[in-house]
């Protein structure tokens, strides 16, 4: 077998960003998705009905309502023209994708923790395979709240089952909080927490993001990949999508 040779500059331009963001209902989790460069290049894999926050933003939306749902889009962004032509996929979200997948293996188990084990299971892979391709996908999560061995109340990214809950992060070099603060009038102020504090998880292992970014998919990706000049067009240019605090 032929060795293919290539550079860790060249891996970082060419697979894609890949963000796995969580937070609460109507932080602005689904809004993240109306931030990409081009909505004619951007696909929404969604398990949820809150689109209404980015309903004029006219993004093609693909649901799913199964696991084969999800996979049978797997094939189609792989394999068919139109699905390739996609630069970012968003998943909207991997929680209630999960919840689908576990609620479809009680049904075809009688042993609840074989249910569990088999929902682990695949959506581990869904999670690696979506991961894996060579363009930008968004993982958006649910937040829950747990008690740590010390009786510490934490936070992160919420997936039935403890084992998942614990393990879905280290899949991501990019893992962002969504928070929601006000400003100095009392209005709404969205931002991602791209560092860990000692309640939330959160990482950015390409380093070059601030401690708190505000909630933009294309300015992100542009500082990720190191392009200046994206990042300047993307800040002059960009058309700023409200954040509806209604967003599930």
């Amino acid at each position: 077998m032929a060795i293919k040779l290539t550079t860790t500059r060249q891996q970082a331009q060419t697979n894609g960003v890949k963000v796995l963001v969580y937070g609460q209902a109507g932080a602005g989790k689904t809004v993240l998705c109306a931030t990409t460069p081009d909505h004619s290049k951007t696909i929404i894999l969604s398990a949820e009905s809150g689109l209404l926050s980015i309903g004029e933003a006219d993004i093609d939306v693909v649901t799913i309502e199964s696991v084969d749902d999800l996979m049978e889009a797997y094939r189609w962004l792989t394999e068919t023209e139109q699905g390739l032509s996609y630069e970012w996929i968003c998943l909207d979200s991997i929680s209630e994708i999960a919840e689908v997948v576990l609620n479809k293996a009680k049904k075809e188990s009688k042993d609840p923790r074989a249910a569990y084990g088999d929902m682990q299971e695949k959506v581990e892979d869904a999670i690696r395979a979506f991961r894996d391709l060579p363009r930008n996908v968004y993982f958006a999560a649910k937040l829950e709240a747990y008690q740590d061995d010390a009786k510490v109340i934490r936070y992160r990214p919420m997936f039935p089952g403890q084992k998942l809950s614990a393990n879905v992060p280290y899949f991501f070099d990019e893992v962002f909080l969504m928070r929601v603060d006000k400003d100095e009038h009392g209005n709404p102020l969205h931002y991602l927490q791209t560092r860990a504090d000692t309640k939330y998880p959160a990482k950015d292992r390409s380093g070059k993001l601030d401690v708190n970014e505000r909630p933009n998919l294309a300015a992100i990706a542009a500082k990720i990949r190191g392009s200046q000049q994206q990042i300047q067009a993307t800040q002059t240019t960009e058309t700023e999508t409200s954040i509806e605090t209604n967003e599930a």
